[in-house]
């Protein structure tokens, strides 16, 4: 009796600890969607009622991982659903940073892999398709709504949607604000180093040409939406800024270090007073790579050598781990949570 009493204590102090330093849940899913020829690897970040057993997501040479309780149930009641979309070249994984900070704030958090635009298989002309982004994000969201271990647990009135760079375009649409591929052609022939469209060009992307740049993708599901140093903000339809969502939030990164081709300010495309009650956010010492996970020792080196992008230099005097906190405020006061 006393040795099963004390197993018991020790089980009792085990689950208290465990819980008192909670990961978030989370899962895989291969989503099967009309407008894909293969399915499409989707993940949920969520509030864990449990722990399962911690694992890395988003562990490789560059970036460092992010922990989970993979298969966890989720905790009781509903929770705010954010779809998040990531950048050129990027990937859902490696977002776990802001995924486990927005499940702290109490949300789940939805993303996809995106084809065509992920990592490893990123083409200028697959990657000009918005319509197919979006289209996958409120997939996943129709598949998520039909799942019985996750349905229950969705505040139906607190759907939201978060995304950087070309997933900043990407969620921009969802929130109801459309591109002109023309003006876009146009804004690249007098600013061809502009960073979205020198990616394009290489493919010998003409936007006009892509019917998906164009397409209405609004998800009149979505209630807020953050947007992070977007691409393409000089090329959305002014008709459209007057009938999106209204209070989106969008944030810059950086100062004299901003990226210029997503600079929404005064003295970049100005998107922030082109939308109608906007609220704009700086965050700086910054640059647009800030916003990617942190860096594992040795990474810049090793991109250097590759001839790669130097998406591990941050401007003097940046802490990453802390715009990551800086962020995460921001993102999470931007969706209400």
């Amino acid at each position: 009796m006393k040795r099963i009493a004390l197993l018991s204590l020790l089980s009792l102090s085990h689950a208290c600890a465990a819980a008192a330093d909670m990961l978030p849940g989370y899962d895989r899913f291969d989503l099967s969607a009309a407008h894909r020829a293969t399915p499409v690897a989707a993940s949920i970040w969520y509030p864990a009622a449990n722990p399962t057993y911690r694992a890395p997501v988003g562990d490789g040479p560059i970036f460092e991982p992010s922990f989970a309780f993979v298969g966890a149930a989720v905790a009781d009641g509903q929770h705010p659903l954010v779809l998040l979309s990531h950048g050129s070249g990027g990937n859902a994984q490696t977002l776990g940073w802001l995924a486990s900070g927005l499940v702290d704030r109490g949300a789940m958090v939805l993303a996809v892999n995106h084809p065509g635009s992920t990592s490893g298989d990123s083409s200028p002309r697959r990657s000009v398709d918005l319509e197919a982004r979006a289209s996958d994000l409120s997939a996943a969201l129709d598949m998520i709504l039909a799942d019985p271990a996750f349905a229950r647990h969705v505040d139906l009135d607190r759907i939201r949607t978060v995304g950087f760079s070309l997933g900043g375009a990407t969620s921009l649409g969802l929130a109801g604000v459309r591109f002109i591929g023309a003006q876009q052609d146009e804004n690249c022939a007098t600013g061809p180093d502009a960073a979205d469209c020198t990616f394009f060009q290489l493919g010998g992307v003409r936007f006009a040409d892509y019917p998906g740049f164009d397409a209405d993708t609004r998800d009149e599901r979505i209630s807020r939406a953050v947007i992070i140093d977007p691409g393409f903000g000089g090329s959305a339809d002014p008709a459209s800024l007057n009938t999106a969502l209204p209070g989106i939030t969008l944030i810059n990164l950086g100062d004299a270090d901003r990226l210029g081709a997503a600079d929404v300010g005064p003295e970049g495309n100005n998107l922030a007073n082109r939308l109608p009650d906007a609220r704009y956010v700086e965050i700086a010492p910054a640059n647009h790579f800030t916003f990617l996970s942190t860096c594992k020792p040795g990474a810049t080196g090793m991109l250097e050598e590759e001839g790669e992008d130097p998406i591990c230099s941050d401007p003097a005097g940046t802490d990453r781990k802390a715009t990551h906190a800086r962020l995460i405020d921001a993102v999470a006061t931007g969706l209400g949570l």
